[in-house]
């Protein structure tokens, strides 16, 4: 079964041409999102990546989401069993970008924006004018933007009937912007969508489901987040991951290359919530961070032990 995985990972295809590299007018590189990137697991895969395969080049990876958050500023009713509205990127935006100051802005929306219902014209013309004001915004403060598809949505785990078709239409949305507006666009819908249908054919007839990206139909395990993060390595011309079927195999290249992986994911979970509590947010429960001068002086530690690993 791995090496069926091993090989849908290497022959789903991938039609993104690089437009956006790494080079050296991009330093800060920060993360907007809800739950899944917040969560994390694909930015701490590029980061690892990036350092194990350019070790000379350094780069600032911040992860700035925020769970439940939309930019539509929707929230269904009864939300959090009516603890609290979902946070609109609206309210904060302005400040993550004054504490940031970012070269490069990666945004992923829309799995919230729908709020888990079938599609809806004017759900989806709220969820179009909060990305349009969110583009405008970045571009505003000089920095360049790449927006993301949203993740696939699993309807056979999350049980929300129509609801893998909402985000087909917003995807296709976004993807529709590179060639109207121009907007750089890397696609992380269709390679999980493509991935999966081809996973569960694979299974069938034996599926009851099985194979899944996420076992509540939104938040992705480790293969997704890892299948992220190719999809976006892949956008930013970085070859090779095109042929790696887990974040393991990808910097396998490094002897030391899961150690620093660790390491990356310590220094990702300390500082995202160092960079919310500094910039402000309105969502009940998050952790509540250390002072961002104190949060920055342990990360410098722990790229010192990054640093000794990579020799």
């Amino acid at each position: 079964m791995k090496k069926i995985i091993a090989l849908l990972f290497l022959t789903i295809p991938f039609s993104m041409v690089a437009q956006i590299t790494l080079d050296t007018g991009i330093h800060r590189i920060v993360f907007l999102g809800n739950s899944i990137t917040y969560d994390g697991s694909y930015i701490t895969d590029i980061e690892t990546f990036i350092i194990t395969h350019h070790p000379k080049q350094h780069f600032e990876f911040i992860n700035m989401g925020l769970p439940s958050e939309t930019v539509s500023g929707l929230s269904e009713e009864g939300h959090a069993d009516g603890k609290f509205p979902r946070p609109d990127l609206h309210e904060r935006l302005q400040r993550v970008l004054a504490i940031t100051t970012p070269d490069l802005v990666f945004a992923c929306y829309g799995m919230n924006d729908g709020i888990y219902l079938p599609f809806d014209n004017s759900r989806f013309e709220k969820y179009k004018d909060g990305i349009n004001w969110l583009h405008k915004m970045i571009v505003k403060s000089g920095a360049k933007i790449v927006h993301l598809t949203p993740p696939v949505y699993d309807e056979l785990k999350g049980n929300k009937i129509g609801y893998a078709n909402t985000l087909d239409k917003y995807a296709d949305w976004i993807i529709s912007q590179k060639r109207t507006a121009h907007w750089q666009v890397a696609d992380i819908h269709y390679p999980m969508k493509n991935f999966l249908e081809a996973r569960r054919k694979i299974d069938a007839p034996s599926y009851i489901p099985g194979f899944a990206f996420a076992e509540d139909g939104v938040h992705p395990n480790e293969a997704g987040h890892w299948l992220m993060a190719k999809s976006i390595l892949l956008y930013l011309g970085e070859k090779d991951a095109a042929n790696a079927g887990d974040i393991h195999k990808a910097i396998a290249l490094n002897n030391n290359g899961d150690i620093i992986l660790n390491l990356v994911a310590q220094r990702q979970l300390l500082m995202k919530d160092a960079w919310l509590a500094a910039a402000g947010h309105k969502r009940p429960g998050m952790n509540a961070g250390l002072p961002l001068a104190e949060a920055k002086i342990k990360a410098a530690e722990i790229e010192r032990q990054i640093q000794q690993w990579m020799k």
